[in-house]
């Protein structure tokens, strides 16, 4: 997590007390959608365009009326919308709730910087090893003991560069669907074989 982590004082943040006109004003400004309300270093919730134009159709107001009497205080949400700094990415991805940034924080929610939506898929592209060309061959295996070891003997003997391996079907199912990405090389077709050969169940082949 901290290798995406943009720190505190690198992040552009909302007060409480900060008027909504000022708000949305700094989130054009920075071509922004969202930011964190801190206050003494505390994480607060969130405001975002979204939030301010929800709250000024339910106003009554006009919209300059609206957005210098009111305080981002006053419309902040998702004060839940944060992580612990040692939570690990893969558990991540569903707390956005449709927002683009997440807080980050440490012991009695101290503000410590945010990850951003795009940084996390990005992310999960370098788990599948989405960025470098290779071959992707997707098999199922029983689930037993030894059956990650074995296959990694055959990668092994195949002298096969391994880009990424993704496990999928984390259940009490008897197979377990799993994506290998290597380089491309000759011994394709023998590594191929050889899975099946070794009680691995090839599904598909392809150059991507």
């Amino acid at each position: 997590m901290k290798s995406i982590l943009k720190p505190s004082h690198q992040c552009i943040i909302a007060k409480e007390k900060d008027t909504l006109k000022a708000t949305i004003n700094q989130l054009e400004t920075r071509d922004i959608e969202a930011m964190p309300v801190v206050e003494d270093n505390i994480f607060k919730g969130m405001i975002s365009k979204q939030d301010i134009y929800k709250a000024y159709f339910q106003s009554g107001q006009t919209r300059d009326e609206f957005l210098s009497a009111t305080l981002v205080g006053d419309i902040a949400s998702h004060g839940d919308l944060y992580i612990d700094e040692q939570a690990v990415f893969e558990n991540t991805l569903t707390t956005f709730k449709g927002y683009p940034i997440l807080a980050v924080v440490g012991p009695e929610k101290q503000f410590l910087g945010i990850v951003t939506r795009f940084d996390m898929i990005e992310q999960f592209e370098s788990a599948f090893g989405m960025k470098k060309p290779g071959v992707r061959i997707a098999f199922t295996s029983e689930e037993s003991t030894g059956r990650l070891s074995r296959l990694a003997d055959i990668i092994k003997q195949n002298h096969a560069n391994v880009i990424s391996v993704t496990t999928f079907d984390e259940t009490d199912k008897l197979a377990r669907r799993i994506v290998l990405k290597v380089e491309k090389n000759d011994n394709i077709d023998k590594l191929s074989t050889k899975l099946e050969k070794s009680g691995f169940r090839v599904l598909d082949i392809k150059e991507v």
